[in-house]
């Protein structure tokens, strides 16, 4: 019996995001049948590659969606909203990589390393949403010790590459840091203040209760995607002069005593998670290019706190969420 194989859009075929899907798609040999890429108008008519053969990008519109299996968001919240609907009438799978839909209680909010079951719930609105990128590789880390340990609170401080902002950022960021070393004026048009050699604890908007929406986003996704709305989540991001990979140092307090010993051995039963020791640093150069997980846990005793670990964990920015 030959394999099925599927019609699969990508929208927002152009971006550094989509580009990662249109890769990965390849390099996994996902059984596509057809391919459209997806864009504005703007985008309309540039030629990209799909296993060695040229396809041109389409403007984006409802009609688009006929006879696709399955589609790839990763355009924006309002692209999201205003097309992923549409999408799902003509009886695609919508999968949305903005924050649009996340915490939308009819659509189901997945890591599938973490919680594939609730994939089951697409049909409601015929649409999955993905996570934010810190979210994804924060809970892949915690799934395991949240079974085995259940987990009281999680404190997670982010150093987040440009790459999350989007390629601008990552020109951004060049352009400065070539400017400075050579003692050139430069300029910022992405972040409110320069990136190279800075840090920016400022990623996107400030909510009334004095957390950014990014933080806020890890928080609420967290407790979503764990089914838990206990867990005390405290979240600090913060955007880093590093183009590619996200880090995170993380602090969890778990319900039942537990050792570094033995969150070691739980994750590294963990096909996608790459556990170091604290010789082995792990560090955002190791990210690039890789669709896993690395993780270094660091043996520190917290007395009288004994059901505490903590640890430091990196991703590649683009292929986690691919």
């Amino acid at each position: 019996m030959s394999e099925k194989q599927f019609t699969v859009a990508v929208v927002g075929a152009t971006g550094a995001v989509g580009n990662q899907m249109i890769s990965c798609l390849a390099e996994r040999e996902f059984p596509v049948k057809g391919i459209k890429f997806l864009a504005s108008h703007r985008s309309a008519g540039r030629q990209l590659r799909f296993k060695g053969e040229l396809i041109a990008v389409e403007e984006l519109n409802e009609s688009c969606f006929e006879d696709v299996d399955i589609a790839l968001f990763s355009a924006g919240g309002s692209t999201s909203k205003n097309f992923a609907p549409a999408a799902a009438e003509k009886g695609c799978v919508v999968i949305d990589n903005s924050s649009q839909w996340r915490m939308d209680p009819e659509v189901p909010l997945v890591v599938p390393e973490v919680n594939a079951h609730a994939v089951s719930q697409y049909t409601k609105k015929g649409i999955i949403a993905n996570p934010n990128c810190s979210t994804i590789q924060m809970v892949v880390a915690l799934n395991p010790i949240h079974k085995n340990y259940g987990i009281r609170r999680i404190v997670v401080s982010t150093y987040q590459a440009v790459s999350g902002t989007g390629k601008k950022a990552i020109d951004e960021l060049f352009d400065q840091t070539r400017a400075m070393i050579n003692f050139l004026n430069w300029e910022n048009r992405v972040y409110p203040h320069r990136i190279a050699f800075n840090c920016l604890p400022h990623i996107d908007v400030f909510l009334d209760n004095g957390y950014t929406k990014e933080e806020m986003k890890m928080v609420n996704e967290t407790r979503k995607i764990f089914e838990d709305d206990t867990i005390g989540v405290t979240v600090t991001t913060v955007r880093v002069p590093v183009f590619y990979g996200h880090s995170e140092a993380i602090n969890v307090e778990t319900k039942r005593p537990v050792s570094a010993a033995e969150v070691r051995g739980l994750l590294e039963k963990e096909p996608a998670v790459k556990v170091m020791g604290e010789s082995g640093m792990t560090n955002p150069l190791q990210t690039v290019s890789t669709c896993g997980w690395w993780l270094t846990i660091f043996e520190r005793a917290q007395p009288p706190m004994p059901f505490r670990l903590q640890r430091f964990w990196q991703e590649n920015t683009y292929r986690a969420y691919v």
